[in-house]
C-alpha cells in the first residue's frame, strides 16, 4: 500500500501556520453551527462587479459600497434610505436590510426581495421598474425579454405581466397532474418545470403526469390529530411518472404539446431553445437509462425532426447539461458529456455532427460560466490540476486552448461582471481560509480585495493532512483526510472515527478550507478521535469509469475501498484497531450500515444516519441509473440489502431518521428494526419526527451531540 505525500506539505504549513495561540476549545454549537456562522472566514456580502467599470460593489450593513480595484477609491453608492424613498414615491413598503442585487449595467441595479423584482437607477435615483409577486408564487421563472413572470400555484401554471394581470396556463383540478415544476426527482440536472424561449415569445412547461404513481404515506404529527400527508414516490421496478413538453405561446395563447412519442415513460431533460424560437431540442432518455437520444422537435405542431444524435452506453448515460449555442454564431452549440470517460465539452453544428472535442484530459469540466464578449471562447470550472483542486479557466472553442486564470491551488469559483470585462476569484484551500482576487479575462491578476484571517486561529484545532492511498487495483488513487487531536502523542493509542458519503455525486475530500471536513470532526479530534474520510471509487469528480464500477453492485467496491482506508489506520502505530468507529447519513448510512455488519470484527461502533437499507424500496431515476430494475438485477438487490445482513451485526449500532424523509423513505430504517427484533439482534434507534432527510437548523446541533454522545459511551 502506497501513501502519495504530495500534500503533506500543506498539511505541515496548516499545522504551523494556524497553531499559533490556541488556546480555547470549540464547544459543540460552534462545531457545528458557528464554524457557518461566527467562526466563518470573513467573506464579502453581495459582492459584484460593476459592469463597463474598474470598481466592485458590496453590501455593508444598510449601505452599498462601491470601491476601485486599486483600493484607493470608496463611496457609498447608495443607502437603505435611498430605496426606501425610492420605494416610498411609488408606493411600496419600506425595506428592513438591504436587499440583494445584481448589476444590469453601469448604472442600473436590480433588487431582489421575497417575490418582488425592482430595478433602480443610481444615476437618476430613482425605480423605473417594479413586478410585484404574492407572496404564495412559487417556482417563479423571470423573462427579462417580455417582463412577464411564470409561476405555480398548487399544481398550476400561469404567467403573471408587470401590471398584475395573471393569464392561467393550466387549470387542472387533479392534483395528480403537476404543471410548471421540476420532474424525475431533479435529476438529470434538472432544476425547474419552465423554459423561456430567447425572445420571451414562447414558454415550455413541464407536464407530470403522476396518477400512476404510488402514493406513499406519509404522518404529520404536530397536529392535534395526527394527520396524513401522502407523497408520490416511484419505487425501483415500479410504475413511474408520464412527463411531456408543452409550448405556450404568448401571443396566442395556444398550447402544443412536443410529441415525444412511446414509451411514456421516459426521461425528459437538458430542454433548450433553438435561437431562432423554432425549435426546441430535448435528451430523451430511456427507463433503463443506457440510451440518450438529442432530439429536435418543431415547436408549432410539435412534431419530432430529427435525432441529432444518440448516446449509448453499457452501464448507464446521465445527461445533465443543456446545449448552448455560441453567441456569434446560433448554427453551433457547445454540449456537455461524459462520452470519453470524462464531462468534457464537445463543439457540434445544428445537424448534429461534431466538429471538435474543445476539453479534452483525465479531468472533469464542474461549470460553463459564459462567454467571453467576443464569443471566441468560454470560462469554465474544471478539476485539471488534481482531483480536489478547482480552478477557473479561459478556454479557445476553436483550438481547445486552456488558460488557467486562478493561479494558486484550491477550490475556485467565478464572481463574473455581467459584461464579462472582470472577473472576482473567490477561493479558499486547506492553508487560505477565504480569498478575493479580480482578474482580467487574460488571466491578468489585478489586485486581491480581502484575505480572510484564520477564524480559528485561537482555538484548538487537531492537524489535517490529506494524502492518497492506492486502491486494491494497484492503480487507482484514492484521496483521504486525516485530522489528528490537538496534542497529539505519537506514543499513545487513539480511537478513530470514519465518517464516509462513498456515492456518485459527491467528494468529501478537497483543497479548500478545512480540507472539505465539517467542523464537528475537528471537534471530535479534540475530543481525542482521529477522525479519517477517504473517497472511494464511486464518488464524485473523478471520471465515469471511477464511479461507475459500482453499477449493479452498490456496497460492494466502495466497502472494499473504505477498508483500504482501515487498512492505513491499522498500519499507523497510534490508532486503536480495537475503537473503530463510522458514522455517514443518506448513502453514507448505507455505507455506514454495510460496514458494521460485513465487517463486525472491525468496526465496533457506528451511527448510520436517513440509512438506504433496501434499494428496492428507493426511487426509480438515481436507483435504476446504479441497480437497474430488481427484475433486471436480482442478485445485486439482494446482495446490498441490509436486511439480510442484520444476524452479521455484533457491534454498537444506531440508526437515526427524519420521519417525514421524503428522499430515503422511514420505512427503510423501520424494516431494518423489524429484521433485528426477529433476529434477536440488539440495535440503538433514534427519530426526529418533523424533519426530512437532512436535520437542519439549531435543531442539527441536537443531532450532532446525540451522535456525539453514542461514540463518547460505547467507542
Amino acid at each position: 500500500m502506497k501513501k502519495s505525500i504530495i500534500f503533506i506539505i500543506l498539511a505541515v504549513f496548516f499545522a504551523s501556520e494556524f497553531a499559533f495561540s490556541q488556546t480555547k476549545n470549540l464547544t459543540i454549537d460552534e462545531a457545528v453551527v458557528g464554524v457557518y456562522r461566527e467562526l466563518y472566514p470573513e467573506y464579502i456580502r453581495g459582492l459584484n462587479i460593476r459592469p463597463a467599470s474598474k470598481e466592485f460593489s458590496k453590501i455593508v450593513e444598510k449601505e452599498l459600497i462601491l470601491t476601485s480595484f486599486d483600493l484607493k477609491n470608496e463611496s457609498v453608492l447608495i443607502n437603505l434610505d435611498n430605496l426606501n424613498n425610492a420605494l416610498n414615491k411609488i408606493e411600496k413598503d419600506s425595506l428592513k436590510s438591504f436587499p440583494q442585487y445584481k448589476w444590469l449595467s453601469k448604472n442600473t441595479l436590480r433588487f431582489f426581495v421575497r417575490n418582488n423584482i425592482f430595478d433602480y437607477d443610481v444615476s437618476k435615483k430613482q425605480i423605473t421598474f417594479y413586478f410585484a409577486l404574492s407572496d404564495d408564487f412559487e417556482n417563479i421563472d423571470f423573462c427579462e425579454e417580455n417582463k412577464k413572470a411564470a409561476f405555480t400555484q398548487d399544481n398550476n401554471l400561469s404567467i403573471i405581466d408587470s401590471e398584475g394581470n395573471i393569464l392561467k396556463i393550466s387549470n387542472e383540478e387533479n392534483k395528480d397532474i403537476v404543471f410548471g415544476q421540476t420532474v424525475h426527482r431533479n435529476e438529470f440536472g434538472i432544476e425547474k418545470g419552465t423554459f423561456w424561449s430567447p425572445k420571451g415569445n414562447f414558454l415550455a412547461f413541464y407536464r407530470n403526469d403522476q396518477t400512476m404513481v404510488t402514493d406513499y404515506p406519509r404522518v404529520n404529527t404536530n397536529a392535534r390529530i395526527a394527520e396524513a400527508t401522502p407523497f408520490k414516490y416511484c419505487m425501483a421496478g415500479m410504475k413511474s411518472e408520464e412527463v411531456t413538453l408543452g409550448i405556450y405561446n404568448v401571443k396566442t395563447q395556444k398550447i402544443n404539446y412536443i410529441e415525444t412519442g412511446e414509451p411514456k415513460e421516459q426521461f425528459l431533460t437538458n430542454i433548450a431553445w433553438s435561437p431562432d424560437e423554432k425549435h426546441i431540442y430535448i435528451a430523451v432518455l430511456n427507463r433503463g437509462q443506457n440510451h440518450m437520444k438529442l432530439n429536435k422537435y418543431d415547436i408549432e405542431t410539435g412534431k419530432f425532426v430529427k435525432t441529432l444524435f444518440e448516446e449509448k452506453h453499457e452501464k448507464y448515460v446521465e445527461p445533465l447539461h443543456p446545449m448552448v449555442f455560441l453567441p456569434n454564431d446560433p448554427s453551433k452549440f457547445i454540449w456537455q458529456t461524459r462520452k470519453d470517460g470524462f464531462s468534457h465539452l464537445y463543439l457540434y453544428n445544428d445537424n448534429g455532427q461534431e466538429i471538435s472535442q474543445i476539453t479534452k484530459g483525465n479531468f472533469e469540466v464542474q461549470q460553463v460560466y459564459g462567454f467571453t464578449p467576443n464569443g471566441k471562447d468560454i470560462l469554465i470550472n474544471a478539476n485539471k490540476e488534481t482531483p480536489i483542486d478547482f480552478d477557473i479557466y479561459r478556454v479557445n472553442i476553436a483550438s481547445g486552448a486552456m488558460i488557467r486564470i486562478s493561479h494558486n491551488p484550491g477550490s475556485h469559483r467565478a464572481i463574473i461582471a455581467e459584461d464579462y470585462s472582470y472577473l472576482i476569484d473567490n477561493y479558499s484551500s486547506t492553508t487560505t481560509p477565504n480569498e478575493y482576487v479580480i482578474y482580467d479575462l487574460k488571466g491578468k491578476k489585478i489586485n486581491t480585495i480581502l484575505s480572510s484571517k484564520n477564524p480559528l486561529e485561537d482555538y484548538n484545532i487537531g492537524e489535517m493532512k490529506i494524502s492518497t492511498l492506492k486502491a486494491n487495483d494497484g492503480k487507482t488513487d484514492l484521496y483521504y483526510r486525516i485530522i489528528l487531536p490537538p496534542d497529539f502523542d505519537a506514543s499513545k493509542k487513539y480511537p478513530a472515527i470514519i465518517y464516509v458519503y462513498g456515492g456518485p455525486h459527491a467528494q468529501l475530500v478537497e483543497n479548500r478550507w478545512l480540507g472539505g471536513a465539517a467542523g464537528w470532526d475537528y471537534y471530535m479530534a479534540q475530543e481525542g478521535y482521529i477522525m479519517f474520510t477517504l473517497d472511494n471509487r464511486g464518488s464524485a469528480n473523478r471520471g465515469l469509469e471511477f464511479e461507475n464500477i459500482i453499477f449493479r453492485q452498490l456496497g460492494s467496491v466502495e466497502t472494499q475501498d473504505q477498508i483500504t482506508g482501515y487498512e492505513y489506520l491499522k498500519s499507523l502505530g497510534y490508532v486503536d484497531t480495537e475503537r473503530i468507529g463510522v458514522h455517514g447519513w443518506s448513502y453514507g448510512g448505507f455505507m455506514t450500515t454495510t460496514l458494521m455488519t460485513e465487517h463486525a470484527d472491525i468496526f465496533k461502533v457506528g451511527v448510520a444516519g436517513g440509512p438506504v437499507i433496501n434499494w428496492e424500496l428507493y426511487e426509480i431515476m438515481y436507483g435504476e441509473r446504479y441497480m437497474d430494475t430488481p427484475e433486471e438485477n436480482p442478485e445485486g438487490y439482494a446482495q446490498s440489502n441490509l436486511l439480510n445482513k442484520v444476524d452479521k451485526l455484533t457491534g454498537r449500532l444506531m440508526l437515526i431518521h427524519g420521519a417525514v424523509d421524503p428522499v430515503v423513505v422511514w420505512q427503510h430504517s423501520l424494516n431494518f428494526l423489524n429484521k433485528c427484533i426477529e433476529k434477536k439482534v440488539l440495535v440503538d434507534y433514534f427519530v426526529y419526527p418533523s424533519h426530512e432527510h437532512n436535520v437542519r437548523g439549531y435543531d442539527r446541533i441536537h443531532l450532532m451531540r446525540t451522535v456525539t454522545r453514542y461514540f463518547k459511551d460505547n467507542l
